[in-house]
């Protein structure tokens, strides 16, 4: 899985960064998104496809660290999660509301696989992809 939906992954993580006291439900997201993308005119495919999609994203962010299991005392109820760092810097670097969003996204899908660990903390550290600057 090399190429990555990066909208999907922001509306995940997204969804973690707002799910205190909420199971985290991917397929759903995953509906909700497509009915978001169909609302603005983009195509959305194969529906089934992308709540599959959906939920192979959630356990490749939450084995490579970009999630984690939130603690009770922030709400959590075993079934949600919370942003570590590493999920913190991937949402700030593809967050489609932030201006110059395109360039992080790009450079990311320039690596063989960017949400590996190590790929990604070398590149999300350089200072023009984190600062946004081309």
């Amino acid at each position: 899985m090399s190429s990555y939906d990066w909208d999907l992954i922001q509306r995940l993580l997204q969804e973690v960064q707002n799910g205190a006291g909420h199971s985290f439900t991917p397929r759903p997201y995953a509906e909700q998104h497509a009915a978001a993308q169909a609302a603005a005119g983009q195509p959305i495919g194969d529906l089934d496809h992308l709540k599959t999609r959906a939920c192979e994203y959630e356990k490749v962010l939450f084995e490579r660290g970009f999630i984690e299991s939130r603690p009770a005392e922030d709400g959590g109820n075993g079934e949600n999660f919370v942003l570590t760092a590493r999920g913190s810097r991937l949402l700030s670097l593809i967050d489609s509301s932030i201006p110059g969003f395109e360039h992080p996204r790009q450079v990311l899908d320039e690596q063989a696989d960017p949400l590996d660990e190590a790929t990604f903390d070398h590149v999300s550290a350089k200072a023009q992809i984190a600062g946004g600057a081309i």
